[in-house]
């Protein structure tokens, strides 16, 4: 088979370059054949003699708006010349204007667009207005684009139902989470002290972008001031983060440590008691699944994509992200209840079994072999490619 694949960066190092380079890895060691439209490559990748790399512009330059239209005017033109040399085309969102066999949505901008905590209404000024227009064009693409995907692939059930309010079919979409290493992010034990971390202390983490209210750390640091025994650790980089200053003013900076941006987020997670993630707006960020395979109990909430994967036995999934009475119940039982956090500590981690890489390479790799056959017996039969696409995506 040839396989042609559409994303700026097939790399280990973020969500969607993960999710692409997995696929791309094990359909070339599956011996199939994959060309990469994309900026950048890992190295193991460029190298296999199964793959090829067509070198395409980066979408994040100059900025985002212009360099995603610039990414995805040369894809398009690329794949009208050579699109009909490939058996299956995987597009990411709107990367790419040309027909695609499989889109895998990571994020949904029309749904994005309309949340209360989008950066248009958190903002004000040019960088408010950018954005506004930024999430209000790709909408616009996402619109055209999408429906014309045999599959569309989401991310997680949020996605999946993100889609299916913009009109999409349920029929044609097909749920595969994301990935996690197994063998990066697993339970174990360190020295908090190394890691300037208090010991002998019950210890929540929290990862993630803590400039934007978006994650929701406000209302876990007023949850804090309400739960005297916890402690919490903070990975994000703190420059223009309002929240160092917040955790002052609430009488909480003595339990709370802003660890900056952090590369050994595993050992923090092993380091911690618990994982705290009541996002108020996520597609299905891989902290969530490393959290899981961590063997930390997970806080979280229903307006965070792949929270259905905590499912109530690997930790709490809050119906309101901003009910902080209802935080703080959650976090008193679970500092008073270390046998429940044990319970669902193991029960996160079997949950992350599930999750490995190499399952949701194999995932996506059953989809585009059931694809590309039904392709082959629609040339055979004489009827229109994609007539199997319900059968497929359900």
């Amino acid at each position: 088979m040839d396989l042609c694949i559409v994303t700026n960066r097939l790399i280990a190092g973020e969500g969607q370059g993960r999710v692409n380079a997995e696929i791309a890895r094990h359909a070339a060691e599956a011996g199939h054949r994959v060309t990469c439209l994309a900026h950048r490559v890992d190295a193991d990748l460029r190298t296999h003699k199964h793959v090829s790399h067509v070198q395409m512009p980066n979408e994040n330059q100059p900025a985002a708006l212009p360099g995603g239209i610039r990414f995805a005017a040369q894809t398009t033109r690329w794949l009208r010349r050579h699109g009909e040399a490939f058996d299956i085309v995987v597009g990411n969102g709107c990367n790419t204007w040309h027909d695609v066999d499989v889109n895998i949505v990571h994020f949904v901008h029309a749904a994005w667009r309309r949340s209360p905590v989008h950066d248009s209404r958190v903002y004000g000024g040019l960088y408010g207005w950018y954005q506004y227009v930024y999430s209000a064009l790709n909408a616009s693409v996402e619109k055209r684009v999408l429906p014309r995907a045999t599959v569309v692939v989401a991310v997680s059930e949020k996605v999946k139902q993100e889609l299916i309010d913009q009109g999409l079919s349920k029929q044609r979409i097909r749920v595969i989470h994301n990935g996690v290493d197994l063998e990066e992010f697993k339970p174990g034990s360190v020295d908090r002290s190394a890691l300037g971390l208090p010991e002998d202390v019950p210890l929540a983490f929290f990862a993630g972008d803590i400039r934007t209210p978006r994650k929701n750390l406000g209302k876990v640091l007023r949850a804090l001031t309400r739960v005297d025994d916890l402690h919490l650790a903070i990975a994000g980089d703190p420059s223009g983060s309002p929240f160092p200053e917040q955790a002052q003013h609430l009488g909480v900076a003595d339990r709370t440590r802003f660890l900056g941006f952090r590369d050994d987020i595993p050992d923090l997670m092993r380091a911690a008691d618990l994982f705290l993630f009541p996002s108020r707006y996520e597609a299905c960020s891989l902290v969530l699944l490393e959290a899981l395979a961590s063997g930390l109990p997970v806080v979280t909430a229903s307006t965070t994509g792949g929270a259905e994967l905590v499912d109530g036995e690997a930790g709490v999934i809050l119906s309101d992200p901003g009910n902080v009475d209802k935080l703080t119940r959650t976090l008193h039982g679970l500092v008073q209840h270390p046998s429940r956090r044990a319970k669902m500590a193991s029960a996160a981690r079997d949950r992350a079994h599930e999750l490995s890489w190499r399952r949701m390479a194999r995932r996506y790799l059953d989809l585009i072999g059931r694809l590309d056959a039904a392709n082959n017996t629609s040339v055979r039969t004489g009827r229109p490619p994609g007539r199997e696409a319900t059968a497929i995506a359900s």
